[in-house]
């Protein structure tokens, strides 16, 4: 069982690495000096779907841990 849960926290944060990494800031610096207008943009198609991923990852990485902490 222990194997199971280190194999799964390993996948798991790789995957979330990989879905933060995708996301797309876009303003970066800009927008502290006034380069980007747009101050509320709602998330669409993939960027929605990535988003949503990345809290699902962060949610199970999380479990992965504390059930680590518990069962080891």
């Amino acid at each position: 069982m222990e194997k199971i849960i280190q194999i799964s926290t390993i996948v798991v944060s790789v995957l979330l690495i990989i879905s933060i990494l995708l996301q797309n800031r876009g303003a970066g610096l800009g927008g502290i000096f006034g380069g980007e207008g747009n101050i509320y943009r709602t998330k669409r198609g993939a960027e929605k779907v990535i988003f949503i991923a990345t809290i699902v990852l962060a949610v199970t990485f999380f479990g992965l841990a504390l059930a680590r902490l518990f069962l080891i």
